[in-house]
């Protein structure tokens, strides 16, 4: 069940980490909207892609994997914080949707 869960969700991480870098219109325009500088978009994929990477790496050393969950829990805590202050209410469920999955293989990992 962990490594199936962790397969999925470092997947799920991953996916949104290439929507970033292939600049996928319902990707980036809400990060303009919501008022992310543009030359954050590279970093915040490839923050997005080591964590998924993190995830994966962690089922052969799980410390990575603890460290790259962590890691991806703070980015989209930081994700739904963004939202929020930018007053997109209805927006906050899509970070929410990648945070979930982390959250989960943690505790499934502790």
């Amino acid at each position: 069940m962990y490594v199936v869960v962790t397969v999925v969700a470092a997947l799920w991480v991953g996916f949104s980490a290439v929507s970033v870098f292939l600049g996928a219109r319902w990707v980036v325009e809400p990060l303009a909207a919501y008022g992310v500088p543009r030359s954050w978009w590279v970093w915040l994929g490839t923050a997005k892609a080591l964590g998924a990477a993190g995830l994966l790496a962690g089922l052969l050393v799980p410390m990575i994997g603890v460290v790259a969950g962590i890691g991806l829990i703070l980015y989209f805590l930081g994700a739904v914080i963004t939202v929020l202050r930018a007053r997109a209410w209805g927006h906050v469920v899509f970070p929410l949707l990648y945070l979930t999955p982390v959250a989960v293989v943690l505790s499934l990992g502790a």
